[in-house]
């Protein structure tokens, strides 16, 4: 797993927010955890962090994905199949 692109959207609070995980080679032999985050239909924020290994990035990975999901944030196609079931 190296791509990870949460929802979390609440029309009552108008919110529409991103937030999206991807592992990535850098140049000197480790592997970037690359962060972005915003409202949905923005270019958000970026931040990348560098790890030694696959590995050790794969973790930081699923710990922040375990952190925004206990925080509301849904893998993207939920959200795409819970707004097509409502209309």
């Amino acid at each position: 797993m190296t791509l990870v692109h949460l929802t979390r959207i609440d029309p009552a609070k108008n919110m529409r927010r991103f937030y999206r995980l991807d592992m990535q080679p850098d140049l000197f032999g480790g592997v970037a955890l690359v962060r972005a985050w915003g409202r949905i239909g923005s270019a958000g924020q970026v931040r990348s962090y560098v790890y030694p290994d696959p590995a050790a990035a794969c973790v930081a990975l699923e710990k922040q994905q375990r952190v925004k999901m206990r925080r509301g944030y849904l893998p993207l196609d939920h959200g795409f199949r819970l707004r097509n079931h409502q209309a």
